[in-house]
């Protein structure tokens, strides 16, 4: 045979023994899930079934219903059920705002049929007058409408930044009217993918447009005031830092931008370093940290908002579960801009008693010719010493101290909400939780609470309507807060609440010997009280949501509920990883129960040393071991000491304990 022939053959050989290979090797290898790199390069066809061995779940919310899959590939978490209700009633309020100026009536599923007009609250007279008006126009005059499902040419441009399986952006497009489109966009493949299915399974492909891309980027191609949009949504896991800047340029003007918040332990004061390189504020622990957070991200959108000569103007802030959920709208003004600094206030807290003062960073005075001037504010407010317990200072901030809602605009959506009851399904909470905020002190930044104040001079906890009945008397106002059950926000100085407490102290009077001098209970309790607080309850110191029983703080909405481990890549089913790694976690700091029965055993491998001197009197019931032993066991073995046998040491104090003593 030739040498090319040869060569031929081999050449042959070697293909057709690789092919086979190649061959027998995928039929051993199980069908996975589709390329990732083909979804990203957009090869992979949308609506390609998915094999069988892919688990998938259906979840029905609102009027939209998704599946995603078992595998915690794709985030969702069912506990913000009552954040995506929220959104909705806000943004379906801002659309009847917005369309209303354009002369269009939006209609809302489960409302009833009744001509809504946007005007000023206070212009009731008008309003009436507009109501009839409109009631007795011709049918061929009557006012436009927008309807939910379908597109509106001068509705509102929304953007959901992270929308993952694309729920949120389809609940917009079922539940509010008005929308002219939806764009809802994720930097995940698998999550651009399922969001194609979610779309057509729901029938809203007119309305909601998937699209992946990395949420800054997208938002920085719109900064155009021609292609901005009228609601950005940002919600994303953990921190929201990386994208305000791209947001606030992004929104158009008077636009909605929504954002929430889940790091709470960088917002609460856990980390008051992180807090700062994220949102430029300290953040420091104290009983208010929920409603300082917000009052930390609304300075950090004000911030960045400001670099561009706008400003952001707080419509609704929620402090809820694990979470904050800020709405605010966005405007352009270069004079409205230098007033920012006086908005922003640095926290002086005492790290004693935690009584706490604000430091505006700027101050807004008249001029002549009604101008307002600017200037630097005149500080500090407080000396180096708490003067009430003699401790020191830390300084926390700068954060937001203007009002956190628009009472206004909450009022309309708690309206709207209340008259439609069955349009959601936590309505119930949220019109406890609109209705306390309803009742919040707009002008009064931060709070105590009932256990931190009794709690520092260690007396007794009066009750809450005592409290606030003493404050009511001695002249102040006072009220709750969302943010905390137990909460007292009131415009009295911490002197006047100290002097309320040792009041309180002399009803129920504290051991005085118990206290050490340096304390800041020994420190308060030795000053008389200058004000003789009153505790006889008043009728208007219980809450309208109070009485009504309304369900104004949630308990648990279900079991091991919380913020839900990051989505990942062909990663387990959710909720076989969460339950793995919540059983290898639970109870990690505490020592293990003792197993009896393993100890016995544990003690039997140790020989007993009253046994080899032949002074044992229990036999067989002795916990140590009685067989004998070589004599290289023996030096081996380290017994421990017996619980059934504690008087096994014939040896006096201070003897060298041997094998089989304690």
């Amino acid at each position: 045979m030739s040498r090319a022939r040869i060569v031929l053959w081999l050449s042959l050989s070697l293909r057709s023994a690789r092919s086979f290979s190649r061959a027998r090797f995928m039929e051993g290898q199980p069908q996975g899930p589709p390329n990732p790199a083909a979804m990203e390069n957009g090869t992979e066809p949308c609506g390609e079934e998915r094999p069988p061995e892919v688990q998938e779940t259906t979840v029905t919310e609102g009027a939209a219903k998704i599946v995603f899959p078992s595998a915690n590939e794709v985030f969702y978490n069912p506990v913000q059920e009552f954040n995506r209700d929220l959104t909705c009633a806000v943004i379906t309020e801002f659309a009847r705002i917005q369309l209303g100026a354009k002369g269009i009536q939006i209609k809302v599923p489960g409302e009833k049929d009744l001509q809504k007009v946007v005007v000023d609250l206070s212009e009731q007279e008008e309003d009436k007058a507009e109501v009839k008006e409109g009631a007795n126009l011709a049918p061929g005059d009557q006012p436009r409408t927008a309807a939910v499902r379908d597109i509106c040419e001068e509705g509102l441009r929304v953007l959901e930044g992270l929308a993952a399986s694309g729920l949120r952006s389809i609940r917009f497009a079922l539940e509010v009217p008005g929308l002219r489109s939806v764009v809802a966009n994720d930097a995940s493949a698998r999550a651009v993918d399922l969001m194609h299915r979610n779309v057509q399974l729901n029938d809203v492909a007119h309305l909601v447009q998937p699209s992946q891309a990395d949420a800054r980027m997208l938002m920085y191609q719109h900064q155009k005031a021609s292609e901005r949009f009228d609601v950005i949504d940002l919600d994303p896991y953990g921190s929201p830092a990386p994208f305000l800047d791209a947001a606030v340029q992004a929104v158009s003007e008077g636009g909605l931008l929504c954002v929430t918040c889940t790091d709470m332990a960088v917002l609460a004061g856990n980390s008051g370093e992180t807090c700062y390189s994220k949102y430029g504020a300290m953040a420091l622990k104290s009983r208010a940290c929920h409603e300082m957070a917000l009052r930390i991200v609304l300075h950090s959108l004000d911030l960045h908002a400001n670099c561009y000569q706008r400003f952001v103007v707080p419509l609704l802030s929620i402090s809820a579960d694990f979470y904050v959920r800020i709405f605010v709208r966005v405007f352009t003004g270069q004079a409205k801009v230098k007033a920012s600094a006086s908005k922003q206030a640095l926290v002086f807290q005492c790290v004693g008693c935690g009584a706490f003062h604000l430091q505006r960073l700027g101050k807004a005075s008249g001029a002549s010719g009604g101008r307002v001037k600017f200037s630097a504010a005149c500080g500090p407010p407080v000396a180096p010493e708490c003067e009430h317990c003699g401790q020191r200072h830390q300084l926390g901030g700068p954060m937001w101290a203007e009002p956190l809602h628009d009472l206004d605009f909450v009022g309309r959506v708690l309206e709207a909400v209340s008259a439609n009851p069955g349009r959601f399904h936590t309505a119930e909470r949220i019109r406890g939780v609109l209705s306390v905020v309803a009742e919040e002190l707009l002008d009064v930044p931060l709070y105590y609470t009932l256990d931190q104040l009794s709690s520092t001079i260690r007396c007794s906890t009066p009750r809450l309507l005592q409290l606030r009945s003493a404050l009511l008397h001695a002249g102040f106002r006072v009220s709750l807060s969302h943010a905390c059950k137990n909460a007292v926000k009131t415009d009295a100085p911490s002197s006047v609440l100290w002097d309320i407490m040792r009041c309180w102290e002399k009803e129920c009077p504290v051991k005085r010997e118990r206290l050490s001098e340096t304390s800041p209970a020994f420190r308060i309790l030795s000053v008389e009280p200058r004000l003789q607080a009153n505790f006889t309850i008043r009728d208007d110191a219980n809450p309208s949501s109070r009485q009504r029983g309304l369900k104004r703080f949630q308990a648990n909405p279900e079991a091991n509920w919380g913020p839900r481990p990051r989505a990942r890549p062909r990663g387990k089913a959710a909720g076989e990883a969460v339950e793995e790694r919540r059983k290898l976690l639970q109870n990690k700091r505490k020592e293990p129960e003792e197993d009896l029965a393993q100890r016995a055993a544990q003690l039997k491998t140790f020989p007993c040393k009253r046994f080899k001197e032949g002074t044992c009197q229990r036999g067989e019931q002795c916990c140590y071991s009685h067989s004998p032993l070589t004599p290289k066991a023996t030096a081996e073995a380290t017994p421990t000491d017996c619980p059934e046998a504690p008087d096994q040491n014939p040896l006096g104090p201070g003897a060298a304990a041997g094998p089989g003593e304690d």
